[in-house]
């Protein structure tokens, strides 16, 4: 599998889910201009964002290995391969973090909050996550979850998610997936 990656230089530009090619980049702009006023035209610009999303069309999830750039989807170099050549894993494990790194543990947006305490922006964007549970240990919360990542190794997931906690770490138990295998130009999905 690595050499085929290695030997095709679009090996990134597929679904890392289902390997579908059939991708949609969804681009938010935001902006602040000055306008000026003998032309109308924007003379400065005071602040500028840009968000990009890549989203296979087939199965619908977002493609945190791909980003753009000047216009371009591009592999995010530090994830592309692991997510691509890798396996699917799953994590049973605790996050300790301080408690104001949480902004809500209770209500509809606690799970997304909880994990983004517990992983940052890897834990919202790049694994799977469910928080079972969590707990108020004085001024700290443990964030009990299950995660779903994707590497090549069992110490590279280790070491995936030792990188992405935002607290004190402690990984119950981590199996590997199967995943399904790739399917062939032209395949339906």
């Amino acid at each position: 599998m690595n050499e085929r990656l290695e030997g095709e230089r679009t090996a990134w530009l597929r679904c890392y889910r289902c390997w579908s090619t059939r991708l949609e980049a969804q681009v938010h702009y935001d902006a602040i201009l000055k306008v000026d006023p003998e032309s109308g035209e924007a003379a400065d610009r005071v602040e500028e964002v840009q968000e990009a999303v890549v989203q296979c069309l087939d199965c619908m999830h977002d493609q945190p290995h791909l980003t753009i750039e000047e216009g371009r989807v591009v592999p995010v170099e530090d994830r592309w391969e692991r997510m691509v050549a890798g396996r699917p894993f799953v994590a049973s494990c605790t996050v300790a973090v301080d408690q104001d790194q949480v902004e809500t543990c209770s209500g509809p947006d606690a799970a997304d909050s909880l994990t983004y305490g517990a992983f940052g922006d890897s834990g919202t964007r790049e694994f799977f996550t469910h928080v079972r549970f969590h707990k108020h240990d004085e001024d700290r919360i443990v964030i009990h979850l299950l995660v779903e990542l994707y590497a090549r190794t069992e110490e590279e997931a280790i070491d995936v998610l030792e990188d992405a906690a935002r607290g004190v770490l402690e990984i119950t138990s981590l199996a590997e997936e199967s995943r399904p295998p790739a399917h062939a130009p032209g395949e339906a999905h």
